[in-house]
């Protein structure tokens, strides 16, 4: 049975992205721009997310939403815990105010779902050309803070398994500290039911926390940075502790 979902979620992905991709277009032509082009383009994104419970059985809970800036002229950078594509989806449905990703610019180069990200105002990078790469995001990222957009970014860089933690990069607390913005750690355990490898999805919950936003005022970036994986990596073990036998063994001992 879960073969057969992920096989229907697949093909619902297709099919749905196409007509989304038609709208993201037109409203880039026709006058929207990037604001106008990211409203078609945040509803395909919150349908894969929102389709995933009736489809795969992947229900999520989020916790947290009250630690998000409410002054619209305020910029963030929100640094999410990275273990599948659904984050991916998730991330700008259940966030009330527009957002910006950084990723890979190879991402471009996919039918529709690339083209989209083309239209929008977001940061794309080349990874072979880290120097380069880190400019833009400095640059980018700091004219759509200053426009209150909040800037997502996945720390570790790609995918990690779960139960693990992969190389947290401090640009995004670099690009924090450079546009005076906040940070905000993001926990997510996606990779219950949506493994990095492999096709196969899961039913299941996807716990969302999201912490209280780390000034970055006065902050040495590999401090900053190593304060976010301290937070998020400690919430992954609390929200998905099957995950971390050993630390949860470990933390137990220690409290009695």
């Amino acid at each position: 049975m879960p073969l057969i979902r992920s096989i229907l979620y697949m093909l619902w992905l297709i099919v749905t992205v196409i007509p989304y991709t038609l709208a993201v277009l037109l409203a880039r032509l026709f006058g929207g721009g990037p604001s106008g082009s990211y409203v078609p383009a945040r509803a395909w994104l919150a349908l894969a997310a929102n389709s995933a419970n009736p489809l795969l059985g992947i229900k999520r809970r989020v916790a947290g939403l009250e630690n998000l800036p409410t002054d619209p002229k305020q910029g963030a950078v929100i640094l999410v815990k990275h273990q599948s594509a659904y984050e991916t989806f998730m991330m700008p449905a259940i966030l009330p105010r527009r957002v910006a990703y950084v990723f890979k610019r190879e991402l471009l180069h996919i039918p529709f779902f690339g083209w989209s990200m083309a239209c929008m105002d977001m940061i794309h990078i080349d990874r072979g050309h880290p120097t380069r790469a880190f400019v833009r995001v400095i640059k980018q990222g700091r004219r759509l803070l200053g426009q209150g957009i909040w800037v997502v970014m996945f720390p570790e860089g790609t995918r990690t398994p779960r139960g693990q933690a992969g190389k947290y990069m401090v640009s995004g607390a670099r690009l924090a500290i450079d546009a005076g913005a906040p940070v905000i750690p993001v926990a997510v355990t996606s990779g219950r039911v949506w493994p990095k490898s492999g096709f196969i999805k899961r039913p299941g919950l996807v716990d969302v926390s999201i912490g209280a936003p780390i000034a970055s005022t006065g902050r040495k970036a590999d401090e900053l940075m190593a304060e976010v994986q301290a937070w998020i990596e400690a919430e992954m073990q609390r929200l998905d502790p099957d995950a971390y036998p050993a630390d949860a063994a470990a933390g137990a001992g220690a409290a009695s």
